[in-house]
């Protein structure tokens, strides 16, 4: 927590009925400089106090005191002036302490500056991305892998101990489906058997194309439409996937293989990574013991010849945990898995970044996990995110119809490539630059809206590199980095605060003091495009400055005052992009 919210906490925590958590969570930063540096709303303790929050304010005004100068701070006010505008108590700072504190604490932190020791000692398993195998990453996986990743590096860069796990979608009946295909229809796609796979990968050959799993599972579903007695033999081959087969696990683990080397992959061109990749299958071996302590608890009943815990009274459809053919489901292993984590990692927090379309799924096995007695499920959440839609229609793995994930990145990077070819054709390592600058539009294209929210997929949208792009945000990291070499002294501390005096320079140095806030109110709201909007604000600022005033000014004691502010801005920039996993080039 920064000293001036600090200090605004200190004056309001024994004149209002709100915990220091709750005010810290109100406090504001006004939009126009001149309302102040920092805004409280009145309207809950107005509510609490059944009083006009105008009243209020204006109350609060005039019995609050700033605290007294602080010597081990330079003997500056940190607070200098409280005022009543509306229903919101403003609060005017110390604009030297501002500078001062602000600057130098960004030079001393860093890589650091932002982050905090608040969950020092505190566990945060995030469970995201999570596509099935023997499929190809499409553009509609990407979503959760890279809001997943921003949440886990919000959460690390807070202090807590992150555990990030891929639930790979590694089971179900469409294992028993691919069997069949494999079996039926496999040589006619010229797919290698088993044994020779085996021997390829032996040889330190690549291996099956990915593309032909794809390709047996469109076959499969487009012979059951005249052929009903496939989805029985599919059943079938599952069934002896779960008792242990060893002709149908040598199969499984063949397409899981190849999917993984798939998705390691792509996930490395994202920057996407994890701690863990037990999915589905990893707890098959413990469903039994999950499902025993469910009956035990009495609240399994049969229904139709399935398993099920009825969830009437809790107006939700039954949690079917076993069907009529004995197979599990995904609630089923849900349960247990959720139990398996909190038995290996102790949680203290458990988020799953997974799809609107699932968030009845996710009230159905919370609710069986808080009537099985685990108190914990409180400390479990659903962060759920709209769907990604498309102008011609929904995507379809099933019948072929999909945008891969690794097509997008390469279409993105290959834009990128042309614009700086005409932008920067002397550029060094334009490759690896236009990789970076890519990938990072299609992340924060998908970081920089509210993730409830439904995208609509345009090409000409998601690889637009004008306006609140990442590639804006990119660039203005990169123009940072040209103005310090122009410059080409060292960068120090030991400046007169008093020489910035514009606006811009308060509103900006008001921003990077904000930037710890912002992570933390991103990470309290699962919600990256809050820090996303936080970059874009800083980037416009700094742009809007940078084309009024000079920075390298002849007057060398404001030049060194101004440097110390790019510099500042450089390093929030490029603390943020990693957070939310873009890379900060230096040169574009």
């Amino acid at each position: 927590m920064d000293i001036f919210i600090n200090n605004i906490i200190s004056l309001l925590k024994d004149k209002i009925p709100l915990s220091v958590e709750e005010i810290e969570g109100l406090i504001e930063i006004p939009p126009d400089i001149k309302m102040g540096d920092y805004a409280f709303p009145c309207f809950a303790i107005a509510k609490q106090l059944r009083k006009d929050p105008k009243k209020v304010a204006s109350e609060l005004s005039q019995e609050l005191v700033p605290p007294a100068q602080l010597s081990s701070l330079g003997g500056s006010d940190i607070i200098i002036r409280i005022s009543a505008h509306g229903p919101y108590l403003n609060f005017y700072v110390s604009k030297n302490m501002l500078f001062k504190t602000v600057l130098k604490g960004i030079f001393s932190e860093g890589d650091s500056y932002g982050g905090s020791d608040l969950g020092k000692g505190k566990t945060v398993v995030i469970d995201y991305s999570s596509p099935n195998i023997a499929k190809h990453l499409a553009v509609h996986h990407l979503r959760s892998a890279v809001i997943g990743n921003a949440i886990y590096n919000l959460y690390k860069t807070l202090g807590y101990k992150c555990v990030g796990i891929n639930h790979l979608g590694d089971w179900g009946t469409q294992f028993g489906q691919l069997i069949v295909a494999f079996k039926r229809w496999g040589s006619e796609f010229e797919i290698p058997s088993v044994e020779d796979y085996k021997k390829q990968r032996t040889a330190g050959e690549t291996g099956l194309d990915i593309n032909k799993l794809n390709e047996l599972y469109v076959r499969f579903h487009k012979e059951v439409k005249s052929d009903n007695s496939l989805e029985d033999e599919a059943r079938d081959w599952f069934r002896k996937l779960e008792k242990g087969s060893e002709e149908a696990r040598e199969i499984w683990q063949y397409f899981k293989d190849i999917s993984l080397e798939e998705f390691d992959r792509v996930y490395k061109r994202l920057g996407v990574k994890f701690d863990s990749y037990a999915g589905e299958s990893f707890y098959n071996d413990m469903l039994g013991d999950t499902v025993n302590r469910i009956k035990d608890a009495g609240l399994s009943e049969i229904s139709e010849d399935a398993l099920i815990v009825n969830l009437d009274k809790y107006d939700m459809p039954p949690c079917i945990l076993r069907k009529k053919d004995e197979a599990s489901l995904y609630a089923t292993r849900d349960i247990c898995a959720a139990e398996y984590r909190k038995r290996e990692y102790g949680f203290d927090k458990m988020i799953y970044v997974v799809g609107s379309e699932q968030r009845l799924h996710f009230k159905q096995f919370f609710k069986v996990l808080e009537l099985m007695g685990y108190k914990w499920v409180d400390d479990c959440v659903h962060v759920d995110f709209g769907l990604i839609k498309f102008k011609h229609g929904k995507m379809s793995t099933r019948e072929g119809k999909v945008i891969l994930l690794e097509d997008l990145l390469e279409e993105s990077c290959k834009i990128a490539k042309e614009i700086m070819e005409g932008k920067n054709p002397d550029l060094e390592n334009k490759a690896e630059v236009a990789n970076d600058v890519g990938i990072g539009a299609i992340i924060f294209s998908e970081l920089s809206t509210k993730r409830v929210k439904d995208v609509l997929f345009d090409w000409d949208e998601v690889l637009n590199f004008d306006g609140e792009t990442g590639p804006y945000v990119q660039y203005t990291h990169a123009r940072l980095c040209s103005v310090l070499r122009k410059y080409g002294e060292k960068v120090t501390t030991d400046i007169d605060h008093d020489l910035l005096r514009e606006d811009d320079e308060l509103i900006l140095v008001k921003r990077l003091e904000a930037f710890p806030l912002f992570i933390l109110r991103a990470a309290k709201y699962y919600e990256p495009s809050i820090l996303s909007k936080h970059l874009l604000d800083l980037c416009s600022t700094f742009n809007r400055y940078y084309q009024h005033h000079r920075i390298l000014t002849d007057d060398a004691e404001l030049r060194k005052a101004r440097i110390m502010l790019v510099d500042s801005i450089r390093q929030v920039i490029k603390n943020g992009l990693s957070i939310l996993g873009l890379k900060s080039p230096e040169r574009m």
